[in-house]
């Protein structure tokens, strides 16, 4: 039996907005205060009890519709919060640990002006189809994976400003049904 295509999930962007406007919590999203250690070491000299918490806007109805992907799907952490997001964001959307993508230290541009993370997750996919759902993604990510990547891939760019929406979840749901 082949194996499911992968779904990359980041956290900021796609399921926290984080570039809403402040004092606007989008519509469906609940708040919480973390303090995860990568938050943390972004604050050099500052000892830890008096790093104030990240504000994170989840939304608790989309750990259900990645679910409701899992059949069709592996789903895949492909963020910046490492494990850290299965200890802080998973429980709150209902998700179960997934695997992550082990970045290295994120350093500027990729290859070609790509994003850090394009390079990583070809290499990670190794031919698998596979989406990826990103704030900052572009044609230089698209193209550099049409170049490099043997199998399909879909490279889903989400607004931070709204984080995934319906219209996502149906391009997702759409390329499995392609595949």
């Amino acid at each position: 039996m082949p194996r499911r295509p992968l779904l990359y999930l980041d956290v900021d962007g796609p399921l926290n907005p984080y570039a809403a406007k402040p004092e606007h919590r989008p519509e469906g999203y609940t708040t919480h205060r973390m303090k995860p250690a990568g938050w943390v070491a972004q604050h050099p000299g500052v000892p830890a009890e008096r790093v104030r918490p990240l504000r994170v806007w989840l939304n608790p109805g989309h750990g259900p519709a990645l679910l409701g992907l899992a059949d069709r799907y592996e789903l895949v952490w492909a963020t910046t919060w490492r494990q850290e997001a299965n200890t802080y964001i998973a429980p709150v959307l209902g998700l179960p640990a997934l695997p992550v993508v082990d970045w290295p230290t994120p350093v500027g541009n990729g290859p070609d002006g790509t994003f850090w993370k394009t390079h990583h997750l070809v290499a990670h996919a190794a031919g698998r189809p596979f989406v990826w759902l990103d704030d900052e993604l572009d044609d230089r990510d698209r193209e550099f994976v049409a170049a490099r990547h043997d199998g399909p891939a879909l490279l889903h760019r989400v607004d931070p400003r709204l984080g995934l929406r319906a219209p996502d979840f149906e391009a997702v749901a759409e390329f499995a049904r392609g595949l």
